[in-house]
């Protein structure tokens, strides 16, 4: 049985893995400041890098004694400009650009885009944006293999620097060659989350499904306004949701991004689909040991809409203060957990259980839990299922999950308020009231007389069967 390092926080931590924290001393050090999933970007490093962290992680993992999950994030598609002349140019604003097929060096009157799908997508009128919307281009006139542009906003722009274009859904598939032979990496090192980017429609989530075959879950990052469109779908077809809001930002008005990120949260708290949310946090971190006071609001505004994990990028991957990032969004999500308005907020807002008995369980298990102030709900799952059914209700109490599988401990890693312990499989119900009493007592999740409440499905082994509520004393 796995032992387990106790968190006394709901909300969870995503910590990115770069040249900056990868040495084992500093990945230690990120978990023990409370992270609990370690992301790899695989649009940086090799896989002798990539194998390295994860080793480490793993050695972490049977160190300490908790599950500690992995999201590997696919790169997707990376639309480009080609090389300059000079290697940079700098484009006047009411100046006429063109992009062109052909492969050359650019100057100041046209660059090659080596993407045929975007002279079939685009239209008169249509923006394009270049170097993370910094440039902004308006399309005159297009050809199947050219578009004239006017340059709205100018600036300097340098070789292979990016392109986005609003509001234009292109037919590109979400996985690329690259993505492929790194999935069939990922796959082979057993991580936990395949993070997948470029998600336009449901479609891509269903492509990403066929190559997977359950041996991973899926955090379809929301990154292209496209995929509001589809977002219900999206959410219920994903086992995880990323608020990507960086690329988010590039492609829609600043203004809206915060609105969009309150509507992906209902969305995924509606259907039970754990979230994230993601990007330039801590962002002033990544050279400060302190960060903004607007950051800290950020952070916390993101634990009071209920999110269930909040994640560093650039923060932990190569800043300057990756540890001290860790510990101030740890410090900061127990602040709001503390705050009596967040479980004010929480119960203004409660979703409805869907009708089904798993739901029916877990909502009573949060009612019966604060009724009679139990310390803990534990829950018995072999998919995970019965644990994020929990999570949805958000009880004021931690979910202790016992599962005899590590990949399903590690998965729900990510999820809002589940701890897990591995603990070996019960065949009747009287062992498993047994094994829960003995573990929530021996991680000091309840002490002596008080109340757990326990719920499981029977019989047992059944994926989301959830069916048995148990009220018991330690």
């Amino acid at each position: 049985m796995y032992s387990i390092m106790r968190r006394y926080k709901q909300a969870k931590i995503i910590s990115t893995l770069g040249p900056n924290s990868e040495n084992p001393e500093k990945i230690r050090a990120l978990f023990n400041a409370g992270a609990d999933v370690f992301r790899l970007n695989f649009s940086h490093g090799d896989y002798s890098e990539q194998a390295r962290r994860i080793q480490t992680i793993r050695n972490l993992e049977k160190d300490v004694g908790r599950p500690i999950g992995i999201l590997t994030d696919l790169q997707g598609p990376k639309l480009r400009v080609g090389n300059f002349v000079n290697g940079s140019v700098h484009l006047e604003a009411g100046a006429s650009f063109r992009l062109d097929l052909e492969e050359f060096e650019g100057d100041t009157t046209r660059v090659g885009i080596p993407h045929s799908e975007i002279f079939q997508s685009i239209s008169v009128g249509t923006h394009i944006l270049l170097d993370d919307g910094k440039l902004r281009l308006c399309v005159k006139r297009v050809g199947k293999d050219y578009a004239d542009t006017l340059v709205i906003n100018g600036g300097k722009l340098t070789n292979h620097k990016g392109l986005n274009i609003p509001n234009v859904l292109l037919p590109i598939s979400a996985i690329t060659d690259k993505d492929r032979n790194d999935l069939n990496f990922a796959l082979d090192q057993q991580v936990d989350y395949i993070g997948l980017s470029f998600i336009q429609r449901p479609e891509d989530i269903a492509e990403a499904k066929k190559l997977i075959k359950n041996r991973a879950a899926i955090m379809a990052k929301i990154e292209k306004p496209s995929s509001m469109d589809h977002l219900d779908e999206i959410v219920s077809m994903s086992d995880a949701v990323m608020v990507a809001r960086g690329d988010l930002g590039v492609e829609m008005p600043a203004e809206d991004v915060p609105i969009i990120q309150k509507r992906i949260i209902r969305a995924c708290r509606k259907q039970g689909t754990p979230v994230v949310v993601a990007t330039q946090m801590l962002e002033s971190m990544i050279s400060s040991p302190t960060p903004t006071r607007a950051e800290a609001s950020d952070v916390a505004t993101a634990i009071y809409d209920q999110a269930d994990a909040v994640m560093l990028s650039a923060e932990t991957a190569i800043g300057e203060y990756s540890v001290e990032a860790v510990e101030i969004m740890h410090k900061i999500i127990c602040r709001v957990e503390r705050d009596p308005g967040f479980w004010k907020q929480i119960a203004a807002y409660t979703t409805a259980p869907e009708a089904t008995t798993a739901d029916a369980i877990s909502a009573a298990a949060r009612q019966v839990a604060k009724t009679i102030s139990a310390s803990v709900i534990v829950t018995y799952t072999t998919s995970g299922s019965t644990s994020i059914r929990a999570a949805r209700e958000r009880p004021n109490v931690p979910i202790l999950c016992l599962t005899e599988k590590i990949r399903t401990a590690r998965k729900l890693a990510v999820v809002w308020g589940v701890q897990c312990v591995v603990a070996e499989d019960v065949r009747d119900f009287s062992a498993m009231i047994n094994k829960a009493r003995e573990i929530a007592g021996h991680f000091e999740f309840a002490t002596p007389a008080q109340h757990l409440i326990v719920t499981a499905g029977v019989p047992f082994g059944t994926p989301g069967a959830t069916n048995v509520l148990r009220i018991e004393r330690l």
